[in-house]
């Protein structure tokens, strides 16, 4: 019997694409111990003048992570902007009902786009579609971007921000076809609010890239006929759709848990060939690309969140433990985005800090890395 032997042909004049940096990038949410306990801790030993960890930031630097989405996530779909800007002392606390916690607003968009900054990262910032909607995604927008006389813009200068921030990655909503999200929409009813929303925020700053939700999974009933529909809604404002997948090992296989980036290829081929049938029917010139903004491995934590007690400020809530198993899928995972180069442009390792997380904290104490920190910094660097 003759053995099989495994070839492989290497050609340096052949390239897929340019690998754009952001392809590296990750998401801080306002999620059980990510902000608070996580990137801030103002009684910190190591806390700057902000209240940002700088034992936490310089393992972020070390990352080199060039995009953070922020501030969701499902709680983008509750969250009131307004209520974490101006001076501390006058921001009210509010119930946020996507992770039954207690939202202080003591950070908001004002500090993170500082945080980013000493990260050395931009800011992918997403806008509220599930309780809110057109004019709010303007306003933000306004007062983020608009040089000054304006009312909004105004505003951002009376809280000590001259300058405008210059945010030029927007998400417009966040997983809009799960029944988990606050606002939950049809594809028709997220189709054209997106739409409209896209079309007022660049008429604010025609500077911005947009980025309409896709499915939130390839399991999803929906898939792949959501992104079709919000497609031929909003194909001629945007720029990318969305991406979003979780993997685990439940059922202790370990084969079958090593060979999770093989689904994640199916998933990116399937939306590649949505969008671009859209792209033929519409007879567009315009090639929509994709931003996988939420990826990574998530299960080890799930027992563990269902015994937090609700309404309290920073929980312990989806801090996974990795082992070197959950490192390999990651690497996994990685070349795959990178092997599709050529159409995802931007991805998020979900999340940062403490929330399903390559750097995990004690509050007031130690910062560390986990396992799947080192495939993403080699893979980043």
């Amino acid at each position: 019997m003759s053995k099989s032997i495994a070839r492989m042909t290497i050609d340096p004049q052949y390239q897929l694409a340019d690998v754009d940096p952001r392809l590296f990038g990750s998401f801080i949410e306002h999620l059980g111990r990510a902000v608070y306990g996580g990137i801030y801790g103002p009684g910190h030993p190591s806390a700057d003048e902000m209240g940002f960890r700088q034992d936490v930031l310089e393992l972020v630097r070390e990352l080199q992570v060039p995009i953070v989405r922020y501030p969701g996530g499902n709680f983008v779909s509750g969250y009131r902007w307004e209520d974490g800007v101006g001076p501390l002392a006058s921001r009210p606390a509010q119930l946020d009902l996507a992770w039954r916690s207690l939202e202080p607003n003591r950070v908001g968009v004002n500090e993170f786009v500082e945080w980013a900054k000493r990260a050395n990262s931009e800011v992918m910032m997403a806008v509220n579609l599930g309780t809110r909607g057109i004019d709010e995604a303007k306003q933000i927008v306004e007062y983020c971007n608009h040089p000054g006389g304006s009312y909004w813009s105004d505003l951002r200068k009376s809280h000590g921000y001259e300058q405008p921030h210059d945010i030029k990655v927007w998400c417009l909503g966040n997983e809009m076809d799960g029944p988990w999200q606050i606002g939950h929409k049809t594809a028709e009813e997220y189709g054209r609010i997106a739409e409209e929303a896209a079309k007022v925020m660049k008429w604010v700053d025609p500077s911005i890239e947009l980025v309409a939700c896709g499915s939130s999974g390839s399991k999803m009933s929906t898939f792949p006929d959501w992104g079709r529909i919000v497609l031929e809604h909003t194909y001629d404002h945007v720029e990318y759709i969305s991406m979003h997948s979780y993997y685990g090992n439940r059922e202790n296989d370990l084969a079958t848990y090593l060979a999770q980036s093989l689904d994640m290829d199916h998933f990116i081929r399937s939306v590649i060939a949505t969008c671009d049938y859209v792209k033929a029917k519409k007879r567009s010139k315009k090639t929509i690309n994709i931003s996988f903004d939420e990826w990574n491995v998530w299960f080890h934590s799930n027992d563990a969140d269902k015994q937090v007690a609700p309404w309290q400020v920073g929980p312990p809530l989806l801090e996974d433990v990795y082992t070197f198993e959950d490192a390999l899928v990651v690497g996994c995972l990685l070349i795959t985005l990178l092997r599709h180069a050529d159409r995802v442009k931007m991805a998020c390792l979900a999340q940062l800090v403490n929330v399903i997380a390559p750097i995990m904290t004690e509050n007031g104490g130690v910062s560390w890395k986990q396992t799947i920190y080192y495939p993403f910094l080699h893979a980043s660097r």
